[in-house]
């Protein structure tokens, strides 16, 4: 392996060993928390548009199988890493790290400080970098990398959305109780997991594009909608929040992460971009109705600020951590709202029941219109 560096935005320079793709990129420098779930990691399209630090101490020890992606690619920029596993493990492991990240163009470094570098981030707060091959200037480097477009110059939902249409048809998924339930699920990034949860819960899912309107959506004969996490700035998402604002009262709604992020927008809350963002499987969570505590899973580098919420909107989850908000609800329209993954993948479970709270939802939501 050869040397390779990254070089953020304030001139700090990080070195280690190329082990992914001979090539250069750009993104937000981040850092996940996660002790396992790599695979996961990479394909979350969340991600688009960042270079993703673990601070797990090795990685790429199971491989790569072809059950755990959350989308058709890797979505990162970049990966940094601790220390790399030579000898890949697991029965279900049919190709190497090394080999998914080459055969991807995906540039990554091993033998990274990666404790000093996510003690940066946390100091002074997550800031654009440059994966590149040793022996360039690193002020030129870095002057590359503040000069390169910031998340909120970029339309990234527009990058990982759905082309078309179509029907989630899970193969050997078993039916959940009841008779389905047509949903339209607006895909801004969405993890694979997330239709299989929610077809798991007994849902008859149709993924649509981003930009789908209201209008069509409302037509399509859908009791439910959905809005997925996503990447990047939810106020970039305009024509997603302006079409979320005219659904708002015509059916149930749930939102997750991005989404969750779009529905505070659509009712006229605001949000802001957070330090260094929450990426990680382990972010405690508590239900303030039930004073109950999760622990969840989370990736996403903006929040709803609690100070600009509306009248008939109130908090009903704060991260324990740092008080932000996890969760809110409507007093008056059948909304579920979380910032946090319900649907893990990586992650802890305590959340999976969420799916079902939702057709819960929209089954008293019928009975009662």
């Amino acid at each position: 392996m050869s040397e390779g560096v990254l070089v953020l935005e304030d001139g700090k320079v990080f070195v280690g060993r190329s082990f992914g793709a001979a090539t250069q990129r750009t993104g937000e420098v981040v850092f996940n928390t996660s002790m396992t779930g790599y695979q996961e990691i990479l394909t979350d399209p969340s991600y688009r548009g960042q270079i993703v630090a673990l601070t797990v101490a090795e990685v790429g020890n199971y491989g790569i199988n072809r059950e755990d992606p959350q989308s058709d690619r890797i979505q990162v920029e970049g990966f940094l890493i601790r220390s790399l596993s030579g000898s890949p493990s697991s029965w279900r492991s049919e190709k190497s790290l090394v080999e998914y990240l080459v055969e991807s163009g995906i540039p990554a470094l091993t033998e990274v400080d990666t404790r000093a570098l996510t003690r940066h981030i946390r100091s002074l707060g997550a800031m654009k970098g440059i994966l590149a091959a040793p022996g360039g200037d690193p002020e030129r480097l870095a002057l590359e990398a503040r000069s390169a477009p910031s998340l909120e110059q970029i339309d990234l939902v527009g990058s990982v959305t759905c082309a078309a249409p179509y029907r989630h048809r899970p193969e050997g998924e078993s039916p959940g109780s009841g008779p389905r339930i047509p949903l339209a699920a607006y895909d801004l990034g969405m993890k694979q997991n997330i239709l299989t949860r929610l077809h798991a819960a007994g849902f008859e899912v149709t993924v649509v594009p981003a930009t789908t309107s209201a209008e069509a959506v409302l037509d399509s004969g859908a009791r439910a909608i959905f809005f997925s996490n996503g990447p990047g700035d939810p106020t970039a998402a305009t024509t997603v929040v302006e079409n979320a604002r005219k659904l708002v009262g015509r059916l149930p709604i749930f939102g997750i992460c991005l989404g969750h992020q779009i529905l505070g927008l659509a009712l006229g809350a605001k949000t802001f971009k957070l330090k260094f963002g929450h990426h990680g499987g382990n972010q405690p969570v508590k239900d303030l109705p039930t004073g109950k505590v999760l622990i969840t899973a989370q990736n996403h580098g903006y929040a709803v600020d609690p100070d600009h919420l509306p009248t008939g909107v109130e908090v009903t989850q704060l991260n324990l951590n740092d008080g932000t908000v996890e969760g809110f609800r409507h007093l008056e329209h059948p909304i579920l709202a979380v910032q946090y993954h319900p649907e893990a993948s990586p992650g802890p479970h305590d959340c999976y029941p969420l799916f079902d709270v939702f057709r819960g939802m929209v089954l008293l939501h019928e009975k009662s219109a």
